[in-house]
């Protein structure tokens, strides 16, 4: 038998009618995903720029014979997420250091050039 029949019937009820009682939702106002990310990809925009800036960036691009209005036209036309790797790498390009860091930089620029001159459909031909 039970000990305490009244504890049981309380509990008893207590399921039942948690059961039984609807959950209560509110509406919470909500951002479009644009307006979340645009501020980022403004961010990640005015990272590229400022490497572009560079001197030595600015001269290699020259080179594979790019004008700032194609890079810029390319950087308009870019995924959000082309835009976050391209930020990255500009990220190590803005960072100077000893010599070896001065080596990494000129790796990554040489790699940003490259990325951008595939993103622009130009071919890269080493005689």
């Amino acid at each position: 038998m039970i000990k305490h029949p009244f504890i049981a019937i309380l509990v008893f009820a207590w399921f039942f009618t948690y059961n039984l009682i609807p959950a209560f939702a509110g509406i919470v106002e909500s951002q479009p995903i644009s307006q979340e990310i645009k501020p980022q990809r403004d961010l990640e925009l005015q990272k590229i720029q400022r490497a572009l800036e560079n001197k030595i960036v600015q001269e290699k691009l020259k080179a594979y014979g790019l004008t700032k209005e194609e890079i810029e036209k390319k950087l308009s036309e870019l995924s959000d997420e082309q835009i976050h790797i391209l930020a990255k790498a500009s990220e190590k390009v803005l960072s100077g250091g000893d010599a070896l860091g001065a080596v990494v930089t000129l790796l990554v620029i040489l790699i940003l050039v490259v990325i951008l001159l595939k993103l622009l459909n130009k071919e890269i031909i080493i005689r």
